[in-house]
């Protein structure tokens, strides 16, 4: 018999639940049950939510304090959470995803020897920002000059005090502004002038020297991030032991976290 119940089942007709009528077509579709039990539930959450708001404001203590509150002040009756400086970069977030400590090393070393050896290339004596130097120059009488001193590339102001400076030092006085390679009128009679002697020669070399200041600073700049990477990861290895420590410092984008470890005598 029960098979024969189940065979019965499985041939008889199926009971849909009635559609809106024609009449009530302007009145929207018929709920269904499942339709009922969405928006019972719904109502429910509310105001199951709203009793245990309204319970937590009668219940609520006016002298309670968080240190919360002094981060999120209000405005215009709304809490608003003061935003944090970012602890790191997307580019360093990245990096200490996917490569490790060794990794991040050995690619700090290589640009240190670079940096090295751009600036055994590059003298550095014209970089901007750099302060200029000063020339003093001691003179016994008044017929030879003033008594002050004064910046050895103001030629302008060494004529009209009636001193000469390119005389003094015994070279040209298109030499007088450089402070480096500074050769005698003795030296340019007896050797023939080399290198550069025209201006296109000479705007040439000073576009590659600003290219060479350019790329040297890049890479100064990536050595930095590489070591600040560096520091973070080393950070984050020492935080894996289970030794009890204090946060000194937080992660910002320049520095990793400070932390103060318990000092534990080693046997």
């Amino acid at each position: 018999m029960a098979a024969f119940s189940k065979a019965a089942k499985s041939r008889q007709r199926q009971h849909l639940e009635r559609g809106q009528l024609a009449s009530r077509r302007a009145l929207g579709l018929l709920e269904k049950k499942a339709d009922y039990r969405l928006r019972a539930a719904d109502f429910h959450r509310k105001r199951d939510a709203l009793r245990a708001l309204r319970r937590r404001a009668q219940e609520k203590n006016p002298d309670e304090f968080y240190f919360r509150m002094s981060r999120a002040p209000l405005q215009d009756g709304v809490h608003v959470i003061r935003a944090q400086a970012a602890e790191s970069t997307p580019e360093q977030q990245k990096l200490l995803k996917t490569r490790d400590l060794k990794y991040v090393e050995a690619k700090r070393a290589a640009e240190v020897k670079k940096i090295e050896q751009l600036k055994s290339e590059l003298h550095l004596l014209e970089a901007e920002g750099k302060q200029p130097n000063q020339h003093l120059f001691f003179l016994d009488t008044k017929k030879e000059g003033v008594s002050n001193w004064w910046p050895v590339g103001e030629t302008s102001k060494s004529q009209v005090q009636g001193f000469d400076v390119a005389l003094h030092l015994n070279t040209a006085p298109e030499l007088v502004s450089r402070v480096y390679n500074r050769p005698t009128l003795e030296t340019l009679k007896k050797n023939a002038v080399s290198g550069i002697t025209t201006d296109g020669q000479l705007q040439r070399l000073a576009r590659q020297r600003k290219g060479q200041y350019s790329l040297l600073r890049q890479r100064i700049e990536r050595e930095r991030k590489m070591f600040v990477i560096a520091q973070k990861l080393q950070t984050r290895k020492d935080l894996l032991d289970k030794t009890e420590r204090v946060r000194l410092k937080k992660e910002t984008a320049n520095q990793p976290a400070i932390y103060k470890f318990q000092f534990r005598r080693k046997r």
